[in-house]
């Protein structure tokens, strides 16, 4: 009787000392980040990854994209749109690691650190872990950014060299994510400058625990978040490539939110009561994309050929069932400046023969056709759309060999510019037209080894684009922009395959997760119910 009543003291005891259960929210993330460097991440996985940890200058409001305050409080534009003043928010705390603990709370230095170090090639953390700063060069920042100033220790002034309309925009994507200065001297110093990147601190709202290539990342809520503790307290990413797996898993409640589900599965899911699906259009493309300046590429009719070849109906029929539509122009119909007036080329096997052999082809011609090893929110099955499109083209006499590397070797590869033809897409990072137009067919990101993977430079189109920055009326805008997608429908860099409709099955236990137009993942503000 004695032990027993020890027994049950004790227990009580240990209740009494305990808060309450944790709360633990499971993510079965599709895949491994690039590396905990926001400046050289350029896919959404990373992104996934990356957000948890770090916070921007400003932000989007959560599930939509609107530019709200974050690390400052409020900003100020000049007149002439060329002068940004920040004002910065006081107080911030970072991160800690074992080997590191910060002295001092979030100031200028940090927010100077986050652009010298993507911006000036004498910076020391210049060429850390990559050199090839893909965002902050392919929307020609370098060019645009003619000072950034520290007037004190929580004003910095940014003076550009001509308006730039989606500047604020820029800021608040994931390359502009803020690291720790005095974390990057003290890692110089040690001679580990790339520590700061593979063990990371930030001022987000959960910090980093474990990290586990291809296995598992473990963060944990950050107590002293400057926007206040969130409501789960550990959050762990499950890294499960399989969308079969993530299924399974999902109904098991072995993890509470899965990405990009196969659509076959969804009938099935749709019927699981523990399982509701948030839906929303993407604001994505998923394209094949030529590379311009390579034979036979570089031909305007041979592109249009090829366009003429592909069944692009039978594609979205047989991949993205009920869960994509037919692409046209190269931003998504969601988007404001959308031309719904031009027209696809049409699938027409015939006329893609004439249209060969009017370019020099009349005995066709052998290619290769680069396929993504991985599933992407823009596309479900790259290497299922890479066998339709190779039996197409084989029935106009394009003998098609299909390609593939690793996701990282692919995409550098692809931006490097090794490929005749390959597959690629882009999910939108803050809602504007020049995210898609510029970053991905402009000339900026086509001389850089960038996102514009088809190399695509294109006077006319360039001009258009350019001019676009520059101007803040939005009706200017939209006109500049649906002139610009016409000129790329007669040029045809890319056969726009399809707009994915964003789908996410989440337990019925989890609590105001919110879609993101970006189909970024964010688990600040997220509850579940235990």
């Amino acid at each position: 009787m004695k032990k027993i009543l020890l027994a049950t003291l004790s227990a009580s005891a240990l209740m009494a000392a305990q808060p309450l259960m944790a709360k633990t929210l499971v993510y079965c993330s599709e895949g491994s980040p690039e590396n905990f460097a926001p400046s050289i991440n350029t896919t959404g996985t990373s992104f996934d990854a990356n957000t948890q940890i770090y916070d921007t200058i400003v932000q989007f409001e959560r599930g939509g994209t609107k530019v709200e305050p974050a690390l400052a409080e409020k900003w100020d534009i000049s007149a002439d749109g060329l002068t940004y003043t920040f004002h910065l928010r006081k107080g911030v705390k970072w991160h800690n690691t074992r080997a590191f603990k910060p002295t001092r709370a979030f100031n200028a230095d940090d927010f100077i650190f986050m652009i010298d170090r993507q911006w000036k090639e004498s910076d020391p953390y210049f060429k850390v872990t990559s050199s090839n700063h893909s965002y902050f060069n392919d929307m020609g920042m370098p060019k645009l950014l003619k000072s950034v100033e520290k007037i004190d220790d929580y004003t910095v002034k940014i003076t550009l060299n001509q308006p730039e309309a989606p500047f604020l925009s820029d800021l608040a994507m994931q390359y502009a994510s803020i690291q720790s200065k005095e974390y990057a001297d003290a890692m110089l110093k040690a001679g580990t400058p790339e520590k700061i990147d593979q063990d990371p601190i930030g001022t987000g709202p959960f910090s980093l625990v474990q990290y586990q290539k291809d296995a598992i990342i473990r963060y944990k809520a950050f107590p002293d978040y400057w926007a206040g503790k969130a409501k789960i307290d550990d959050l762990i990413f499950a890294i499960t490539p399989d969308a079969s797996v993530r299924w399974a898993k999902l109904q098991k409640g072995e993890c509470h939110v899965m990405p990009y589900p196969n659509p076959a599965d969804l009938e099935a899911m749709k019927k699981d009561a523990n399982v509701q699906i948030l839906e929303q259009p993407g604001l994505n493309i998923g394209y094949l994309a030529y590379n311009t300046t390579k034979k036979p590429f570089d031909n305007v009719k041979v592109r249009h050929a090829v366009n003429m070849a592909i069944n692009k109906k039978a594609i979205i029929d047989a991949v993205y069932l009920s869960s994509g539509i037919a692409a046209i122009n190269p931003i998504p119909p969601s988007m404001w400046s959308y031309n719904e007036t031009i027209k696809d080329d049409p699938f027409d096997p015939e006329a893609a023969k004439k249209a060969l052999a009017e370019a020099g082809y009349p005995n066709g011609m052998e290619i290769d056709l680069w396929a993504m090893p991985v599933q992407r929110p823009y596309n479900p099955n790259a290497k299922r759309i890479a066998e339709l499109m190779q039996a197409d083209l084989a029935k106009v006499g394009v003998k098609a060999e299909i390609k593939s590397f690793e996701w990282g070797e692919y995409r550098k590869r692809m931006q490097n510019g090794e490929h005749q033809t390959g597959m690629l897409g882009w999910t939108g990072d803050n809602g504007d037209p020049d995210n898609f137009l510029h970053t991905l067919l402009g000339c900026d990101s086509a001389k850089t080894n960038g996102s514009n993977v088809a190399k695509f430079c294109f006077p006319a189109f360039e001009e258009l684009v350019q001019k676009a920055k520059t101007i803040s009326d939005p009706a200017q805008r939209t006109e500049l922009y649906r002139q610009a997608q016409v000129i790329f429908k007669e040029q045809s860099p890319w056969f726009t395959i399809a707009h994915a409709v964003q789908l996410k099955p989440i337990r019925k236990e989890v609590k105001d997760f919110k879609l993101s137009p970006f189909s970024r993942h964010v688990f600040y503000g997220v509850d579940i119910a235990n």
